[in-house]
């Protein structure tokens, strides 16, 4: 199949089917209301392609491998593996390749295997459908349908492909994954305007969505990847990952400690050739040493790890994480954008206001469960009996609807249409007696004329037989005023009705977002059947009833802490800019008050890239948005600098998901596509989880720079020694491999205990982190520098004592190794509390693993001092308690000069303007 055959045949279906009649659409596709031949359906299949969504070609394990080694503090550690291969030293270059491979293996394993958001997209096809073949229905394999093909559809079914409708009865379609819009859509055959949005193309059936009641049969005009939902897996697949800010601190700290360490070991290679005469191999092996020591290869594996504990800390406060970096980004944000329907709201409609001529009634409870109570304007619950106005309303609206709910194992569900499962919970609420009531004839919901209704046999005393007949009606409020003449009085009797002030409650209610359905009722005593023309006048107006999509109540609590910690939160919905209004107003995203300034997609259609971006940042609240207009938005934002969180549920949710720096979907009612598109994935479906998220991401934030100030300076100091060495022409205090085995126990025993310490205080009333800011601050830095000398010096006196009092090289070598052990050991309490002086018990707890990382260290030394298996690996070699003795006092002398050290470093800081970041005074980590 050739490209200009594809496009060709792609080309046969109108760019705008939902504006043209079905005849119409019939003949532009070649296929008529019999459908297609077997042999031109196969003519076609070969032509176009299956109906499937393309597979994206996914990396190879090596590849994905080999991307956790991309980093330049790694490839000095490769070049020092080679040069040790080529000199022959293989126990020095096994080690080094050791802490390569594995540096790198840590990443690789936690983070998983990353599964493509298009394997979610195709989730979402129909596996089989109906198709009218040489005039004959039959089921087929979805993905062999095409363009031409007449599909049938009918209540439960997904629809196949993108449907042009021919013909419908009560077609409804839940389109919430696709469109954002909470409130099933009323398809019919009639055609609309050319330029109609998704969410109002009332003539198309999209692939993926689903019926929720009623049937239809339509001709299909779009298949695999020309559908709306391969549009979007074409957007997804488009969206370029970005590097997350603590990935882009990292990168930038790894270059800066390259170039150091690149310009230091010429220096020193200079100086041990002119000064001192050194040979190439003893320069090669110091150079090495020096390349070695320099290089915090534990701080990836360290990174890695800290980031591998939050993602289990999340987990328990119901947030998976599927890419760990995320973890990081979301302490970061500054910007949260979220889908309303399913996220901000529960996507479960609920009937909150019954409004009579008599009296307006408030309904209790959310959601499909039928808990709650209908109370009166005083707070007192509604007694049927003595408000007859309200029992007559909510019986019509229990008896005109063929949903229900039903209880699952974690949560009520509504099986049918979901409007009409809000009357059904509505009237279980108030307690209509609906199973005694038998129904004789109905008239189904047609959106040409916009109601339903029923003829109800009721039994009754005050009737011969005990029963008596009614006709109740429930739909739009104009079209059931326009066929009332009375409406319901107070004392159960009808009075005239009174338009005019029926349709100022109606605006009233539609005004706080609010879907308004109106109920009626007329006697029907020897009334066998009704149809539509019956019902054209005659009725009695009960009442309305505003039916909501509730916001979840603990999503107002989590938006207000996310604004006291400096965080945005913006609404991205389809659904229509009142209700979006309604619904901000209610959680509070917009002010309560005043007017909310608000776009829509058409808005959004008629700006530029930079119109939008002058206003994005004080928009809230964005309505009737399409996947692209998501994907504008979010590119907005992030061209300002913000870090920007995208939540959602629905498929049209996925590609600005793929985009944002940090992606968040719903677990529960979450399509696949938009869990696999997710960094992180929400179990409970609760927004509130998010603020949880955010507050343990900046935990870990901050217990990764604390780690990052208690790690370098083993670096800074290993390097001292080794410059010390090489300017005074001695030889190496420090092997290579003696390096690496200090790098790595202290990296992964001591900074550990860094990585589980607990947040600190107001930690989620500082503002967000600057995008530009470093993982180490200037006084950080002071910080790392001060002790990498300190520690550096302790070692290298160590050391000179101990050759000159043993005259035994490795005992030298090996004590001052265990001072760098030691000497860590005693800086980890330092930077505990990095902020504030640690001359307090309190250094010694409020986190266990203190202990157990002290108490694996020091086993691991004593290993490393007396196993005469690592002796010959390391060449360390057994050592005394005058050893010992010496590197614990010196041990304790790190720690006190080390307070001094942040005394004096704080005191400077206080004169200076404050840096968030490392030892800012008191609560300054505040940023304005």
């Amino acid at each position: 199949m050739n490209v200009s055959e594809t496009d060709r045949s792609r080309a046969e279906a109108p760019a705008a089917s939902w504006a043209i009649t079905g005849g119409e659409v019939l003949r532009a596709v070649a296929s008529g209301p019999e459908g297609l031949t077997e042999g031109e359906s196969e003519s076609r299949l070969a032509r176009d392609g299956r109906n499937e969504l393309p597979t994206p070609p996914e990396p190879s394990v090596f590849k994905r491998l080999l991307a956790h080694y991309a980093d330049v503090l790694i490839y000095i550690l490769i070049v020092a593996a080679v040069l040790k291969a080529i000199r022959g030293d293989w126990v020095d270059f096994t080690v080094i390749a050791v802490v390569i491979v594995a540096t790198g293996l840590i990443g690789f394993i936690q983070e998983g295997r990353a599964a493509s958001a298009l394997a979610g997209l195709r989730k979402m096809q129909s596996l089989s459908a109906q198709v009218r073949r040489d005039g004959t229905w039959g089921v087929v394999d979805s993905a062999t349908i095409v363009v031409g093909d007449v599909v049938r559809v009918r209540s439960g079914d997904r629809v196949p492909a993108d449907v042009r409708l021919l013909t419908s009865g009560r077609l409804q379609i839940d389109e919430s994954a696709l469109t954002g819009e909470s409130v099933a859509a009323d398809k019919s055959d009639e055609i609309v305007a050319a330029d109609a949005g998704i969410g109002d193309r009332t003539s198309m059936l999209f692939s993926g969505t689903i019926v929720t009641a009623g049937n239809g049969e339509g001709v299909v005009v779009a298949t695999g990847r020309d559908t709306e939902i391969g549009r979007i897996s074409v957007l997804v697949s488009e969206q370029d990952q970005m590097d997350t800010p603590l990935a882009r601190q990292l990168a930038h700290l790894g270059k800066q400690l390259s170039i150091l360490i690149g310009v230091l070991a010429v220096v020193m290679l200079l100086i041990g050739w002119f000064v001192h005469g050194l040979d190439v191999d003893e320069l090669i092996s110091a150079a090495i040493g020096f390349a070695v020591a320099a290089v915090p290869e534990g701080l990836p594996a360290l990174v890695t790890i800290t980031l591998a504990l939050g993602v289990q800390q999340m987990a328990k406060r119901h947030a998976i994480t599927r890419k760990m970096e995320a973890v990081e980004t979301l302490g970061s944000t500054t910007t949260i954008c979220s889908d309303k329907t399913g996220t901000l709201t529960q996507n479960e409609m609920t009937a909150r206001t019954v409004v009579t001529a008599v009296s307006t009634y408030t309904v209790e409870g959310t959601g499909y469960d039928p808990v709650g109570r209908v109370v009166n304007s005083d707070g007192q619950t509604a007694d049927l009996a003595v408000h007859p106005d309200l029992s007559d309303l909510v019986l019509a609206a229990g008896l005109t609807n063929d949903a229900h709910v039903e209880q699952t194992e974690d949560r009520w569900r509504v099986v049918g249409v979901p409007t009409e499962g809000a009357l059904d919970v509505l009237a279980a609420k108030a307690g209509a007696a609906t199973g005694a009531v038998t129904r004789v004839g109905a008239v189904p919901f047609e959106s040409t004329h916009k109601f339903a209704a029923t003829l109800d046999e009721l039994p009754t005393g005050s009737t011969p037989d005990g029963v008596t007949r009614f006709v109740h009606v429930v739909g739009a409020p104009d079209r059931l005023l326009d066929r009332a003449d009375t409406e319901r009085s107070a004392d159960g009797g009808t009075a005239p009705l009174n338009r005019a002030a029926w349709e100022e409650r109606i605006d009233a209610l539609s005004a706080k977002g609010l879907r308004v359905l109106a109920a009626a009722t007329r006697p029907a005593d020897g009334v066998d059947n009704i149809v539509l023309g019956d019902l054209d006048g005659g009725l009695t107006f009960l009442g309305i009833i505003g039916i909501v999509d509730p916001p979840r109540p603990e999503a107002t609590a989590a938006i207000a802490e996310a604004h006291a910690a400096g965080i945005r939160v913006k609404m991205i919905t389809g659904d229509h800019r009142g209700t979006a209004t309604a619904i901000a107003r209610e959680l509070g995203i917009a002010p309560a008050e005043g007017e909310v300034l608000a776009l829509t997609g058409a808005d959004l259609q008629a700006m530029d890239d930079d119109e939008l971006r002058r206003v994005v940042r004080d928009v809230d609240v964005y309505a009737r948005t399409s996947p692209e207009h998501k994907l504008r938005i979010v590119r907005a934002l992030q061209s300002h600098g913000e870090v920007v969180a995208m939540t959602g549920d629905g498929v049209n949710d996925a590609p600005s998901i793929t985009l944002a720096d940090v992606g968040v979907a719903m677990g529960i009612k979450g399509t696949e596509a938009t869990k696999e598109a997710a960094d992180i994935v929400l179990a409970d479906d609760n927004f509130a989880t998010i603020e949880r998220a955010v507050e343990e991401g900046r935990r870990i934030y901050d217990n990764i720079r604390k780690s990052v100030v208690f790690l370098l300076p083993t670096n800074g100091a290993q390097a001292l020694v080794i410059i010390a060495a090489v300017l005074a022409g001695i030889a190496l205090p420090l092997s290579p491999v003696q390096i690496l085995w200090i790098n790595l126990v202290t990296a992964l025993t001591l900074s550990l205990t860094l990585a589980r310490e607990p947040a600190e205080p107001g930690l989620m009333r500082r503002m967000p982190r600057s995008a530009t800011e470093q993982v180490l601050s200037s006084r950080a830095i002071a910080v790392v520098l001060t002790a990498s000398v300190v520690i550096g010096v302790a070692t290298f006196v160590v050391y000179l004592l101990e050759r000159d009092r043993t005259g035994d090289y490795a005992v030298a070598q090996t004590s001052a190794v265990l001072m760098l052990a030691l000497g860590q050991l005693a800086f980890l309490l330092n930077c505990r509390l990095l902020n504030g002086s640690a001359f307090t018990v309190r250094v010694l707890t409020g986190n266990r693993n203190l202990w157990i990382s002290a108490g694996l260290l020091m086993a691991l030394q004593i290993m490393f001092t007396y196993a005469p298996f690592m002796n010959d690996w390391f060449d360390s070699t057994p050592i005394g308690f005058h050893s010992w003795a010496l590197t614990a006092g010196l041990a304790v002398g790190v720690f006190v000069v080390m307070e001094g050290a942040k005394a004096v470093i704080r005191r400077i800081g206080n004169r200076t303007p404050r840096e968030q970041g490392a030892l800012p005074a008191g609560n300054a980590t505040h940023r304005a």
